[in-house]
């Protein structure tokens, strides 16, 4: 896969950031993954005035029970910002709440995928997810993703 598409996983349980990382190497699927732990620790990354500190990634992994700023309101203030808008955000999640799938598409997700407890399960799933957004899917452009839009 390309290694320059970055993906940001945004999870605080570390097994579930361990049994993804396996996942996707399972999988062969070497592109990086940058770790937010909670939600503000992602919104920090996302949005750094800095652009040597900001994370670009092709593809957002977000929880949604997160501790200090939760997933839906880390995706609300994502889908607010001009600079981070566009970026595919994949809700992944336990979740089974139809409020959290109807509001996680309400509030702009690309796609909401609940975690399967089968490890082989959850492979093929981080595989699929990872073959469409890394490799088929077609990214915004640069300028887009800096609120440029002709």
């Amino acid at each position: 896969m390309n290694t320059e598409r970055t993906i940001l996983l945004v999870e605080d349980n570390p097994s579930d950031v361990e049994l993804t990382r396996r996942a996707l190497a399972r999988k062969q699927i070497s592109n990086s993954m940058v770790v937010a732990n909670d939600g503000e620790e992602a919104l920090e990354m996302l949005t750094a005035r800095e652009s040597h500190r900001r994370v670009c990634p092709a593809v957002i992994l977000l929880d949604l029970n997160l501790p200090k700023v939760s997933g839906l309101e880390v995706l609300r203030r994502l889908r607010a910002d001009a600079k981070t808008r566009l970026i595919p955000v994949v809700v992944l999640t336990t979740s089974n709440e139809e409020r959290d799938i109807t509001s996680s598409y309400a509030l702009g997700a690309n796609s909401y995928i609940r975690k399967s407890i089968d490890f082989v399960a959850f492979a093929d799933t981080i595989a699929q997810l990872g073959r469409y957004w890394l490799t088929i899917n077609e990214p915004p452009p640069a300028q887009a993703l800096n609120g440029v839009v002709n």
